[in-house]
């Protein structure tokens, strides 16, 4: 009778606690190629960046698993937005924070003392952290690069994957990756088939729209919106003009090189009155309004894209994500209006909403200066 009894508490214990049987060292490839092994289910992460992407791939019921955060990136960037994810998952008001490099406020004591399975982190910011790296990885915490910022469709899809292995939700990331790759292709094939039948290569200027139209904000150079712009087939008039990936692009050669199309990337960012708006909780009477001044700067009025009321409000937050398949949309129906006649990129972020977020679509989110 023992040995019977004994099997059916095995059985008992293995149906109760999984984690006994399955927890593993397992390798995942990062969105540099990187092999990091990572102790399997992982049930303790730290997420630094691209926070819709984790809840994309692995749901509300992800970040159960998420013990820490670098709030600024988000809660401090993007308010509104941050506002929004907390009404549906619901550690996310208290998690605790790791800080940021950029604001000199990232503690590697306070990642380390939460004792996470893997630290998810963007590309810059794994850059940034310089000697920090060896310091967390001598502490037994492995790094996982996640990075949707260079414009890559290799390091879209490799991030999406890792998400989904360090998840558990390897279905999901899988199903996510060939749907961010079919849209992607399929605004390629529009752009070739344009330019086949002759379409010109049109000049492009994209400028943060933060600071106010007195103020020059950040263009983008082979990264983001700049990297975007060129794999439309478009000239993007920052290319070689500025000193790193991102920097102001000075007035005068805006004017002479004339651009076709405007892009003012634009959000709900906070204690920024002069930005140009756009958001959730945005109306398009808004966005337009804080457009307005930037289509009035000195000069601008003679400029083609100004004349053929070609001036746009963009999301900011659209350039890096698994979701900028709905910027590279919009751009390009902008670009080509024939080859895009039939794609409409408000329903495709709408659609993207009601399947993989747990929040509403709303707001306004890209448009032109003239309805």
């Amino acid at each position: 009778m023992i040995a019977p009894f004994r099997a059916l508490l095995v059985a008992a214990v293995l149906l109760v606690s999984p984690f006994a049987a399955t927890a593993a060292p397992t390798e995942i490839t990062d969105a540099l190629g990187r092999k990091v092994t990572v102790e399997l289910p992982a049930k303790r992460l730290v997420v630094n960046f691209n926070f819709e992407e984790f809840t994309a791939v692995a749901g509300v019921a992800g970040w159960q698993s998420v013990v820490g955060m670098s709030r600024t990136a988000w809660e401090g960037w993007r308010p509104s937005i941050f506002k929004r994810y907390t009404a549906v998952i619901p550690n996310l008001a208290a998690m605790p924070d790791v800080g940021l490099i950029e604001d000199g406020s990232f503690s590697a004591e306070k990642l380390i003392a939460l004792k996470p399975d893997a630290f998810l982190v963007a590309d810059w910011m794994f850059t940034a952290l310089g000697s920090e790296r060896e310091r967390i990885e001598a502490a037994g915490i492995p790094i996982l690069v996640i990075d949707y910022n260079a414009q890559l469709l290799e390091r879209h899809l490799a991030s999406t994957r890792a998400l989904g292995k360090v998840t558990g939700q390897e279905a999901r990331a899988e199903e996510l990756a060939t749907l961010y790759q079919s849209r992607y292709e399929d605004v390629l094939a529009r752009v070739a088939k344009a330019k086949a039948a002759g379409a010109p290569t049109k000049k492009v200027y994209v400028e943060l729209g933060q600071g106010g139209a007195e103020t020059i904000g950040n263009t983008y150079n082979n990264t983001m919106w700049g990297k975007i712009i060129t794999t439309l087939g478009a000239e993007n008039i920052a290319t070689g003009k500025i000193p790193g990936p991102w920097g102001p692009l000075n007035a005068e050669a805006v004017i002479a090189e004339n651009p076709d199309l405007i892009l003012m990337a634009s959000s709900s960012w906070v204690n920024r009155p002069k930005a140009v708006r756009t958001g959730y909780d945005i109306p398009e009477s808004e966005t337009r309004a804080s457009l307005l001044p930037y289509a009035q700067r000195p000069g601008w009025a003679d400029l083609k894209a100004i004349k053929a009321g070609d001036i746009n409000a963009i999301e900011h937050g659209l350039a890096r994500t698994l979701y900028d398949f709905v910027a590279m949309q919009y751009i390009g129906k902008r670009l080509y209006p024939e080859a895009f006649a039939d794609v409409d990129p408000v329903a495709s972020f709408k659609a993207y909403h009601e399947k993989y977020l747990p929040v509403s679509y709303g707001g306004t989110w890209m448009l032109p200066l003239k309805p």
